[in-house]
């Protein structure tokens, strides 16, 4: 059995120095009758809270001579890619088509060598396995891992130090490596509500079934949150602790994601506003005195609105 607290403060020390420590404010706003605090991990490096998962494997266990590999819907395929940069390994990443070209440009600009795959995420995976196979190069699951987890967890070990308030933290769902760090840090002590897009829902599926099962992917945060089943760790750890689920629908993404721009000044792509699209549209709906988080997770964007295709 994984000792979950002594793995997330073994990786935050781990990573130190590695990843920037992000900032966390209050506000108020977007409609809603209370304050929130906010995480913006957007501002991590290469633009998600990947990176904290990614430096934690490599700095965890050797990397051998053929390097890393890595599927991913674009995000992870980044913070891999950066992470062997600067420790100095190769990698070469498997994304879908789906990924875009905001995020492919992104990997290609950090020199990993690059596939892209026709189809989903799964494709993708399929192929860097293969890959993984043939030339001997370390696989870094996105999600499903024990040092992904565990760096990814830092988050919210990070948060709980920068004085943390809220008595419920909304995360967005994709294969479920973000919020099973979470759930593995708190260990039950503050809610934890999963926010899934409806045309995504992983997880909520795993929940329903009892098990992780297949579901079909496709809407506007597919790229970042198109898991096609929640990874083990993910649906063991919300299963132990009875998270909730909620779902939200595209158009709710995009009212949240345009609202953290025209309100706080804050580009994000879709899955970084999934959490407070929960909110905003009542899919959540807090208590009364009921303090709430919202964890932003991504800043990828697609099209890059600064970039002349």
């Amino acid at each position: 059995m994984t000792d979950w607290k002594s793995e997330i403060s073994a990786a935050t020390g781990r990573i130190n120095g590695h990843i920037v420590k992000t900032p966390v404010v209050r506000v108020n706003g977007f409609g809603l009758p209370y304050g929130i605090e906010m995480k913006l991990e957007q501002l991590q490096h290469t633009g998600s809270f990947k990176a904290r998962g990614a430096f934690n494997t490599l700095l965890s266990q050797p990397v051998p001579k053929a390097g890393l590999v890595a599927a991913s819907g674009g995000n992870h395929g980044a913070a891999v890619a950066f992470a062997a940069h600067r420790l100095g390994h190769k990698a070469h990443i498997f994304v879908p088509e789906i990924a875009g070209p905001s995020k492919i440009r992104l990997i290609r600009g950090i020199g990993a060598d690059l596939t892209v795959v026709p189809g989903e995420y799964v494709n993708a995976l399929e192929q860097a396995r293969a890959y993984e196979v043939e030339s001997g190069a370390m696989q870094i699951h996105a999600y499903d891992a024990v040092p992904t987890v565990a760096g990814q967890g830092s988050l919210m070990q990070e948060w709980e130090a920068q004085g943390l308030e809220a008595d419920t933290i909304l995360i967005a769902v994709g294969g479920g490596g973000l919020i099973a760090g979470a759930l593995a840090w708190l260990q039950g002590a503050r809610k934890v509500v999963a926010v899934e897009p409806e045309t995504s829902y992983a997880l909520h599926a795993a929940m329903a079934a009892g098990r992780p099962v297949d579901v079909d992917v496709s809407g506007v945060a597919a790229n970042a949150l198109g898991a096609r089943s929640v990874g083990r760790i993910c649906y063991d750890l919300a299963a132990g602790q009875n998270t909730q689920t909620v779902l939200v629908s595209d158009d709710a993404i995009t009212t949240a994601q345009y609202a953290l721009w025209r309100e706080k000044r804050q580009l994000v792509e879709p899955a970084g506003a999934t959490a407070l699209a929960a909110l905003m549209s009542g899919a959540y709906q807090p208590e009364p005195g009921e303090k709430v988080a919202v964890l932003v997770c991504g800043g990828n964007i697609a099209p890059d609105p600064f970039v002349q295709d």
